[in-house]
């Protein structure tokens, strides 16, 4: 038993270690964009420099070494080239919510706060019961030690000179739990990308890095999750993840198509009074043109805003884009709480532009 407690602290040490590796280099991870292809399921595997848990050794004093021995001042040691492996990374893996938990962290996230209505049920253990059997990790040790002491007042074997409680197996007694359903928020993510000629993969890479972090964080506040993404040009549709990140287009750039469709999209399928809705807009900045801008403030104005929990626009900058659209929005909703835009100007951005989009906890 002592075995396997000296195991669990070592594991948990492990997990400390690796938690404050991630945390060191969050903002290379969320920039390089590397944990995206080590993605499987809910688990993320996060390489991470080889770690040795620090340890006492003992050596023959009397061995020599380096400095020791024969030989004189200057003379070189006599090592030869060696043919051993050097060191490597190692790959630790890491949940999803303890990626967001970190980046929750670091950032300083608040919580979000639920708008739309209790949507789903999920079954959670509560911990209100006690057994006589469990495992070691569950005994409740008030209740062992209260009926140890009163088997060794009633047998007399306890001594109020030497207070000593030693509990057997059948003093020892456990937390048990129950599994009861209780109601969850259901959120909806949409994904709109201009894929215009102006919008190249490097700016894509940039969208995809900031929605898996962004993608993460919400799901660690939700258990119901629905993911939608919209591409627009001069015309806007709906396409899968692997497309939106992805598909190469050219020609002009007209926001307001993809602001209908994603307002279609809400309609028919995520009612605000029951769907927490999250819309994220990346553009290099360009529209097609004024008249379609003034477009835009109006479906957001009339549409979009009151059906958002967080309305959030990242502007990717490009060689060709104007950047033009963030100081029209900023400019008409400059103190609206319920939209939020920023500035991605490289990979480097990605994070601020993160803690941006999320720092109000909406």
């Amino acid at each position: 038993m002592a075995a396997m407690r000296r195991v669990d602290t070592d594991v948990s040490r492990f997990r400390r270690i690796v938690r404050g590796r991630i945390r060191k280099n969050l903002r290379k991870y969320v920039s390089q964009g590397e944990l995206l292809t080590r993605q499987g399921g809910r688990v993320v595997s996060v390489p991470l420099p080889e770690i040795h848990l620090p340890r006492f050794t003992f050596g023959d004093r009397g061995g020599g070494g380096v400095g020791q021995g024969e030989g004189e001042v200057g003379e070189g040691v006599g090592a030869e080239p060696g043919e051993a492996e050097g060191e490597h990374d190692v790959e630790a893996e890491v949940t999803l919510d303890e990626l967001a938990q970190i980046l929750g962290e670091e950032l300083e996230l608040p919580n979000i706060e639920p708008r739309g209505k209790q949507e789903v049920e999920t079954d959670v253990r509560r911990y209100r019961d006690i057994r006589r059997v469990g495992p070691h990790s569950l005994r409740h040790f008030k209740r062992t030690y209260r009926n140890a002491l009163r088997r060794q007042l009633a047998d007399g074997t306890y001594d109020p000179v030497r207070p000593v409680i030693l509990p057997r197996r059948e003093d020892e007694r456990f937390r048990s739990f129950d599994v009861a359903p209780i109601p969850e928020s259901s959120a909806a993510i949409l994904y709109m990308m201009d894929v215009s000629g102006s919008m190249g993969q490097e700016q894509k890479d940039i969208v995809r890095n900031a929605a898996f972090w962004l993608d993460t964080w919400i799901r660690s506040q939700y258990r119901n999750v629905a993911v939608r993404y919209v591409v627009h040009d001069a015309a806007a549709r709906e396409v899968d993840r692997h497309n939106f990140f992805h598909l190469k287009e050219s020609g002009g750039t007209k926001i307001s198509s993809a602001y209908r469709l994603v307002d279609k999209i809400i309609d028919d399928d995520y009612p605000p009074e029951q769907w927490n809705i999250y819309c994220f807009q990346f553009s290099d900045g360009d529209n097609w043109s004024g008249g379609d801008t003034t477009e835009c403030l109006r479906i957001l104005d009339e549409a979009l805003l009151p059906k958002s929990n967080q309305f959030a626009y990242g502007q990717v900058k490009s060689a060709y884009g104007s950047g033009q659209f963030k100081g029209d929005l900023d400019q008409r909703f400059g103190d609206d709480e319920r939209l939020v835009t920023c500035d991605i100007p490289n990979r480097d951005g990605i994070l601020d532009c993160i803690r941006e989009f999320l720092r109000r906890g909406r």
